[in-house]
């Protein structure tokens, strides 16, 4: 079987927009670019809506409500399929999500591989090792998208392989048009969530604001903190400065990049954000903390600046320097844009679809390890 010259019949299950997120984006992604290869894809989405929609009110009923159809889904797409690959991620997501569709595809006798991601996953492991290695044995093979990842599953004695993450260099390319220095736009581009610390982003910005009062800061991006950062803008007199526009489209998203002067990442634990790749690959200079897998995706110095989390005082200088000094911010756009070739379909897909021809093979010999 050779996936890069014949069609197969592949079972993809996954999140999809709405909500955007970097899962759901990758699985909406992952799904064209299969098919644009001229494979048959059976896509599970694992977010569906809820049906009754009423159900999504009741929260013990919730989880059962989309568990059904879900499960039925997977049944229906694992027949005839030549392999499964079920993106996965910590917490419930794992328990409700990944493991039944690894558990449908054995005893469908598809052979599956699960592709983790999400920097909390040294966490969850600790907590739930003992029940995520009985299901990973049924698979044919664990990958994750950065060493960062690879490392934390090795600790827990689990052999886990890197496939990157894919961004999409022909909709994400380096802008056109001036910048005006006096005025620079930065960006954030991540959920509104407690782990994403988009907080001390803004504590950045307004430090940023006193050697530039012209400045302004977009935030893309929807989640339970939204009405509380837009309280912490307005107290640090910068609300009129950063324009909160939520969950708005990949076209916008590429748009709101292109167009901006900086990125700041101010994220707690992380992977590999499709943010910052995707920055990398707009030619937009990148402010980031250090936090989980970044350090293994951009060089401090060289295509990014890394600074501590949680360190607003930091990331402020940090960014400063960049649109202080043009030869500096040239640098990091060079840098960022050469190291994010690697992350191209091209790049990216025969080490893929190398999983998929070794997946039958592979399928036999991680069962006799249960």
């Amino acid at each position: 079987m050779n996936p890069a010259n014949e069609p197969l019949r592949i079972a993809l299950i996954g999140p999809l927009p709405p909500p955007a997120g970097g899962m759901a984006h990758q699985t909406e992604q992952l799904a064209r670019l299969l098919a644009g290869d001229g494979h048959q894809v059976a896509l599970v989405r694992a977010n569906a809506p809820y049906r009754p929609a009423w159900a999504q009110r009741l929260p013990w009923l919730r989880a059962l409500a989309r568990l059904l159809p879900y499960l039925g889904a997977l049944w229906r797409a694992m027949a005839g399929a030549d392999v499964a690959h079920v993106m996965a991620n910590s917490g419930w997501s794992w328990h409700l999500v990944a493991a039944p569709a690894v558990w449908i595809a054995w005893l469908r006798r598809v052979p599956c591989v699960v592709n983790y991601r999400g920097g909390e996953a040294d966490a969850f492991l600790r907590r739930a090792a003992p029940v995520v290695r009985p299901t990973l044995r049924r698979a044919a093979a664990l990958i994750v998208p950065s060493g960062f990842l690879q490392q934390v599953f090795a600790r827990h004695g689990i052999v886990a392989e890197v496939v990157p993450n894919v961004v999409d260099l022909a909709r994400f390319a380096p802008g056109a048009g001036a910048r005006e220095a006096q005025s620079p736009r930065l960006v954030v581009t991540r959920h509104l969530e407690p782990i994403y610390d988009v907080a001390t982003a803004l504590r950045a910005f307004a430090l940023l604001r006193r050697r530039w009062p012209q400045a302004r800061l977009t935030v893309a991006g929807d989640g339970p903190q939204r009405a509380a950062l837009q309280q912490l803008a307005a107290e640090l007199e910068v609300g009129t400065a950063v324009e909160f526009v939520g969950n708005v489209g990949h076209d916008a998203v590429r748009a709101l990049i292109a167009g901006a002067d900086l990125m700041l990442n101010a994220s707690r634990a992380d992977n590999m954000p499709n943010a910052l790749l995707e920055a990398l690959a707009s030619a937009v200079p990148v402010v980031s903390t250090r936090a989980g897998g970044i350090p293994f995706i951009v060089e401090d110095g060289r295509s990014a600046l890394l600074v501590d989390i949680g360190d607003a005082e930091a990331m402020a200088a940090a960014a400063e320097r960049v649109l202080a000094d043009p030869s500096l911010a040239q640098r990091l756009r060079a840098n960022g844009l050469a190291s994010v070739r690697r992350y191209a379909w091209a790049s990216v897909r025969e080490r893929l679809y190398a999983f998929y021809r070794a997946a039958p093979r592979r399928r036999g010999s991680r069962e006799s390890l249960a």
